[in-house]
């Protein structure tokens, strides 16, 4: 049986599709809290339907007992935890918010992993961990130690507690850097949804930094691919770690990193240009300055990814925001 956080979110959501299309058991917990939309969480667990392998439980990761309790109900031979308090610039706002969901949270399920003999823990981490980092594409043997918010300062947290747990008590951790991830059911607080409905109801839109930001723009059902293909390779001690040269992404404990990315970015204006195409709109553009949370360019190297699994992105931009408006057109119109 697999325990699936954050199961009505934008991946958690597409990844218990996949799962349950697979016959596969899955214990689905998210907490249903406030977010960006209200009810925008009981329509994606609606769109998963009635389905017979799934499990839902209204549980929040920060109440430790009730997550202890789960665990004690089930025996999960595999965890996915795909829940977070999302938003960069959401997260220099309300950074308790951030902290208790993206630490404690994450802490909580990493006890309960350890205290019931749980297999293999597969976790969300972000691009935004390479923070300051300039050097493109990036890479998962690179430091990532300089986090430019609040919200990438506690993914690399995460990331770190993990290691701690796989180095412990060898718990096998598997981290996924995503890459600004987009396709149906998408956050409505990011730039696809916002420019969409905004483009759809003929308002204007805010392109930062004059739209030159680039961003490695990855389809959801490249992520997924990615996120079940590794959930039958628990990671492993590396047998070429040299703790004189430590290796960020490698250990001698069963813990690893890996970049999820499209491998392709753009700059943002040719995003909105695609988007622009495909519902057939232009967009007025009001010009702002770049957030200082944000981060001028992201690009995936996925090399580890294609040595480890077998994996590329198989989803081309144009491609991706044709299914995505595709999509829009039909569920999420209305809500321009």
């Amino acid at each position: 049986m697999i325990l699936l956080t954050g199961v009505a979110g934008f991946i958690g959501m597409h990844v218990a599709r996949r799962l349950l299309a697979d016959g596969r058991e899955v214990v689905g917990i998210d907490h249903l809290g406030p977010c960006v939309e209200p009810g925008l969480k009981e329509r994606r667990l609606a769109a998963l339907g009635n389905a017979a392998g799934l499990r839902f439980r209204r549980l929040d990761l920060t109440d430790g007992a009730a997550l202890e309790a789960l665990f004690g109900e089930h025996a999960f031979e595999l965890v996915i935890h795909l829940a977070a308090q999302t938003g960069v610039r959401y997260s220099s706002e309300h950074p308790h918010e951030s902290v208790m969901s993206n630490v404690v949270g994450l802490t909580n399920v990493l006890e309960c992993c350890r205290r019931h003999g749980v297999g293999h823990l597969i976790y969300a981490s972000s691009s935004s961990t390479y923070g300051a980092n300039r050097r493109l594409p990036f890479n998962e043997h690179d430091p990532a130690d300089h986090p430019v918010s609040v919200y990438a300062a506690t993914k690399r947290s995460g990331e770190l507690l993990a290691h701690s747990y796989s180095h412990l008590y060898g718990l096998p951790t598997t981290g996924l850097r995503f890459f600004t991830v987009y396709g149906p059911w998408g956050r409505p607080d990011m730039a696809p949804m916002l420019f969409a409905r905004a483009i759809a109801a003929g308002r204007p839109i805010e392109v930062y930094n004059g739209g030159h930001m680039l961003r490695d723009f990855t389809y959801v059902d490249d992520v997924v691919e990615a996120v079940l293909r590794l959930a039958t390779r628990p990671a492993a001690p590396s047998p070429d770690f040299d703790p004189l040269h430590p290796d960020p992404a490698t250990s001698h404990a069963p813990f690893r990193i890996y970049n999820v990315g499209n491998q392709q970015p753009v700059q943002l204006s040719e995003f909105i240009d695609a988007l622009e195409g495909e519902l057939g709109r232009r967009a007025e553009r009001l010009a702002r300055p770049m957030p200082g949370a944000d981060m001028a360019a992201t690009c995936a190297d996925t090399h580890e990814l294609r040595q480890a699994i077998g994996w590329t992105p198989a989803t081309p931009l144009r491609t991706g925001i044709a299914r995505f408006v595709a999509w829009f057109r039909q569920h999420e119109a209305c809500h321009a």
